[in-house]
């Protein structure tokens, strides 16, 4: 435990405690002492809010139509998940890095896209312009799709091995005997079980899409902004001022996520305790 607390504690306490030490003027280049001006700059102005509000968005979006696409195709048929052809295929998207997907998605959706050449060869448009803006939007259509893209497969591999581990198609047999419907059963016995089992990976499954870089860089927008997009621009440019500014945003996205995983597994452990 030591070493394990040594390799990935400690580099992070000593990252968190550099950030907040530029954050405030005593460390880094052109220090001026302690302030808490650049603090204030970021907690009073509303690009940071609005990044954060739209990083959670995304997150929330992708998890839930992930979510949605994955409990339906394995509670509707479990065993074509853990037999034959398709328990095969359902790792290949998994290889795929993020910023091959972010590509094929904008090559995709984008205006001059595949979506938008199929639509116009039907007759549906007149031109790329008459195309909905589903790449580079302000409500990240596309970040959602790519990672939506990349989630759900995830899931219906957690789903599947959930559902053979908890032996939940006997449940539901014990359901069907029971009197209850194919649907009751799913949705009373079936996927609270995989939802609670796989709670703990849903929330750092967020927390991973609230900060993914890659996908948001090649599909986002100027404005908003995810929040490590958001702090790697501040960080990368040229006016220095900008770069205290980019370790608050730093901290301030940590002890964000820190404390949501904190009161999400906690409440999560009262609810196994209660039960």
């Amino acid at each position: 435990m030591a070493l394990f607390l040594g390799l990935t504690a400690l580099p992070l306490a000593f990252g968190i405690g550099y950030s907040l030490l530029h954050s405030t003027g005593l460390a880094g280049i052109g220090s001026e002492g302690f302030t808490l001006r650049h603090w204030g700059s970021v907690l009073t102005g509303s690009e940071f809010w609005r990044s954060l509000g739209f990083s959670c968005w995304v997150a929330a979006c992708s998890i839930g139509l992930a979510l949605g696409l994955a409990l339906a195709a394995v509670v509707r048929g479990p065993e074509r998940w853990q037999r034959g052809i398709l328990s095969w295929l359902i790792y290949l998207p998994l290889t795929l890095p993020a910023m091959v997907v972010a590509f094929l998605v904008f090559q995709t959706l984008s205006g001059a896209g595949f979506a938008s050449r199929l639509v116009y060869r039907l007759g549906l448009t007149g031109g790329i312009e008459d195309f909905p803006n589903w790449v580079n939007d302000p409500w990240g259509v596309g970040i959602i799709a790519a990672h939506v893209l990349m989630a759900t497969p995830f899931f219906i591999i957690l789903f599947s091995n959930l559902y053979q581990n908890e032996r939940l198609g006997e449940y539901a047999q014990l359901a069907a005997t029971l009197g209850a419907t194919a649907r009751q059963s799913a949705r009373r016995v079936v996927v609270p079980v995989l939802l609670r089992q796989a709670f703990p990976t849903l929330v750092l499954y967020f927390i991973f899409v609230m900060g993914s870089y890659e996908i948001p860089l090649l599909l986002g927008s100027q404005s908003p902004q995810m929040v490590s997009v958001l702090t790697i621009r501040k960080l990368q440019r040229f006016d220095l001022a900008d770069m205290p500014q980019a370790y608050v945003i730093g901290v301030l996205y940590t002890v964000f996520v820190v404390g949501a995983v904190v009161f999400l597994l906690r409440k999560k452990s009262g609810e196994r305790s209660l039960v």
